[in-house]
Formats: C-alpha cells, structure tokens, sequence
C-alpha cells in the first residue's frame, strides 16, 4: 500500500466529514435546548454529533500533516519566484495571508458577511429555542424527579401520579428526567410538559389569575403564551397593556427574548406583566 496515497484520500475524505459535522453543528440547537428537548438528527444527539466532529478533525490535521510531508516539495515551489528563489512573502502567499488575516479580523469586528454567518446560525438556533422550548434552568434533564419537582413548586406526588397517568414508567423519584424519558422514548421536555398539564394548580404557586410577587424558576424560558395559560391570564390584554407600554412582544416569545429585544432585564418584564395581570391593570 502507498501511504502517500492514503494519507490524501484520508485527508480529502475527513475534509467532507468535517464539513458535514460543520453543518450540522451550526443549525443544531443550543445545547440546553438540545438536551431539553433530546434533539437529534439522523439517530445522533448533541454529543454524539460533537464527537465526531473532534474525532474526524484529529484524523484529518493527522493525516494532512502526513500529506504536507509528502508533499513538501510542491508547496516549497509555490514560495518561489520566477527566478525559482524561495520568497515567504510571494503575491500568492501574501494573498493567501490576506484572506485568512481578513476572515479573522472580520469576524472579531463583527463585519459583514462574517456577522451575517454567526447571525443566521443565531437566529436558527433561536427558532429552535422557541420551536423546542428551553429549560426551566440550566441541565434541568439531569436532575432527579424529586429534585425538579422541588425547585419548580410541584408536589412531588402530584407528579407522580400524572406520570403514572400518562403511562410513563418511573421506578423512583431519584431517576433523573433524561433517564425517564429515554426509558419512555420521550425527551425531558415532554416529561415535563406532562407533569404541567396535569398539575396546572400545582405549578402555579399562586391564585388563578395572579402570578405570585416573585417569578418561579424557569419563567423567563416560558412565552407569554405558556404563561397566560398557566395563570389563567387573558393573553390578549397582556400584549395590548405592553404594546401601551412601548414593549415589542409576541405571545410566542419568551420572556428573556422580550427584554432583551427591549433592552431591559426579564424582571422588569415580569413586574409589568405581573402589573397588566391585577384587576385594575388586567380589566
């Protein structure tokens, strides 16, 4: 075998993998959406498809530096002149020098079409989130039933009978809400969602109608929407009461995307619902 000839094919072929794996990875979710909702593309999750990445990005810098040694003498012309002396700084090499110099300082300036990369990823990502829902907090799927139940405000018990309801096993409550959904096939996030439709006086934490004077964990990955219903607020009052109040919302946005498209903090959206949700903001 010529490992001058495999050093190349390996070479050209962990190029195309990492251009996949590349794709892939800039149209994947967040990773606590990813997780939340156990996304997954072609059987892979988040973790699988990152692996491969670094594992085919290893082979590949080996195999092309295999194939930069048998190739030095080729790329050691490409420094020549027309007079063949070696010259670091040709007009090849220094262009070369200038698109890769460019790339960078553009996409640390934030400049245009490098931001326009970073920004269609960001805003695919962001479909995503709101596609997929976010966690309630950071690796929500990792905490056990009991553990989830107690930081949400839901009584354990309640939770267990929704499960037992719907038909989802649960051997205890220490079994993390990623451990019951693959046992289910169901992802964290659906868990969840059925512990919430099932236990809505549970989650609320306050009376019907009023949200409670500090928000609970995880409000500010609920839309508006979401929030409305788990309140038994009017969705369409609290958006005309925050339009009134020059706060660009959609009842499909969460709170964290509204402050941040208003240049606020979540709080203060909160208190402003929370405000539009009292009789005399709510009427």
């Amino acid at each position: 075998m010529n490992l001058r000839r495999i050093a190349s094919l390996t070479a050209c072929f962990t190029f195309v993998a990492m251009v996949l794996t590349s794709i892939i990875l800039y149209i994947m979710p967040q990773g606590q959406v990813a997780y939340w909702a156990d996304w997954r593309l072609f059987g892979l999750g988040k973790e699988q498809w990152g692996a491969l990445h670094i594992n085919t990005g290893v082979l590949f810098f080996l195999s092309l530096g295999l194939h930069i040694y048998y190739n030095w003498q080729p790329l050691v012309n490409y420094l020549r002149n027309t007079r063949k002396q070696i010259r670091i700084f040709t007009k090849e090499c220094i262009a070369a020098l200038l698109l890769v110099g460019g790339c960078l300082w553009g996409t640390y300036i934030e400049f245009a079409p490098f931001s326009t990369v970073i920004e269609v990823s960001n805003d695919i990502k962001a479909r995503a989130a709101q596609k997929y829902g976010e966690p309630p907090y950071g690796h929500a799927e990792l905490s056990s039933l009991q553990s989830f139940a107690q930081k949400m405000s839901i009584d354990i018990n309640d939770a267990l009978m929704a499960l037992h309801q719907a038909e989802i096993e649960v051997t205890n409550s220490r079994q993390s809400l990623q451990e019951i959904g693959r046992r289910n096939e169901l992802s964290p996030q659906q868990i969840f969602n059925v512990i919430k439709h099932k236990n809505a006086q549970s989650l609320q934490g306050a009376e019907e109608g009023r949200l409670p004077e500090r928000p609970l964990p995880g409000t500010g990955n609920m839309s508006i929407d979401d929030l409305c219903v788990q309140y038994g607020l009017n969705t369409d009052k609290i958006l005309r009461f925050l339009a009134e109040e020059n706060i660009v919302a959609q009842k499909e946005m969460t709170i964290k995307v509204i402050a941040q498209k208003n240049n606020t903090s979540p709080l203060d959206i909160y208190e402003q619902i929370r405000f539009a949700s009292s009789t005399k903001g709510n009427n």
